[in-house]
C-alpha cells in the first residue's frame, strides 16, 4: 500500500533536513545572535547551494519563525509539565528560570531585543498565550491581594491580552507583575549584568519571587 502525506520517503527526507537547518540555524544564533542569521551560510555548512536551501525555508522569516515556534513550545510544554504535577506559581517561576538558563539564545529570541524587520505571524501568539493562561491559572489559584484592587480596576478595563481568562483584576494585577519583574531579573542575569557586582542572581530571583508572593495589607 503506498504511504500519504509525512509518511512517505520524501515528506519524510524533507522533514529530516528542515530539521537539520533548525538545527544550524539555532548554532547559529548561540554564537552570533538572531540578526546574523544567515541562510547563505547554513547552506554552506550542509554542504548545499543557497538556493537548494530556499527549497525548505522560503525565506529568513520562515526560518525565524520556526525556531520562535520551537522555543515557545518548548516553554509551555515546560510549565504545562511542571503545572501537571502540581507546581503553583512559585514552582512555575523556578521552571522558567531553569528553562532560560538552559538556552539563553532561545529564551532572548522570544523575550529579547526585537529582530530588526521581522514580524512574527499570528499562530505564534496562540502559543504563547498557552503560556499565559498556564501562569493566570497559577496566579487566580493564590488568594486575593487586597493591595492589588486598585490597579485591578484599571486591568478590568484593558485586558484584551487576557481575553477569555476568567482571572480576577487582583490576579491580573499579579500575573503583571510577576511577569514584569522576573523577567527583568532574568533578562539582566542572562546579558551577564550582574557580573562584578557579587550578588547571587538565583538568591535575587528568589528574593523577588518571595515579595510578590507575599501577601499585603
Amino acid at each position: 500500500m503506498a504511504t500519504t502525506g509525512a509518511n512517505t520517503p520524501r515528506e519524510r527526507y524533507r522533514a529530516q533536513v528542515r530539521a537539520e537547518i533548525t538545527q544550524r540555524a539555532w548554532e547559529q544564533i548561540a554564537t552570533a545572535g538572531a540578526s546574523a542569521l544567515s541562510l547563505n551560510a547554513i547552506a554552506k555548512q550542509m554542504g548545499m547551494s543557497g538556493p537548494a536551501l530556499y527549497r525548505y525555508f522560503a525565506g529568513r522569516d520562515e526560518l525565524i519563525t520556526e525556531l520562535v515556534r520551537e522555543a515557545y513550545r518548548s516553554l509551555a510544554e515546560t510549565l504545562g509539565t511542571a503545572s501537571a504535577t502540581g507546581a503553583d506559581l512559585s514552582g512555575l517561576a523556578h521552571a522558567l528560570r531553569d528553562w532560560a538558563l538552559a538556552d539563553p539564545q532561545r529564551y532572548f529570541l522570544v523575550y529579547g531585543t526585537p529582530i530588526p524587520g521581522y514580524h512574527a505571524p499570528a499562530d505564534t501568539t496562540a502559543i504563547s498565550s498557552e503560556i499565559m493562561t498556564t501562569l493566570l491559572d497559577a496566579c487566580t489559584a493564590l488568594a486575593p491581594d487586597d493591595a492589588a484592587t486598585p490597579f485591578g480596576t484599571y486591568l478590568e478595563d484593558h485586558r484584551d491580552w487576557a481575553a477569555g481568562h476568567p482571572a480576577s483584576p487582583e490576579a491580573l494585577h499579579r500575573f503583571l507583575a510577576f511577569w514584569t519583574r522576573l523577567h527583568g531579573v532574568l533578562s539582566l542575569e542572562l546579558a551577564g549584568h550582574f557580573t562584578g557586582m557579587g550578588l547571587d542572581p538565583a538568591l535575587l530571583f528568589a528574593a523577588e519571587l518571595d515579595d510578590l508572593l507575599s501577601p499585603r495589607s
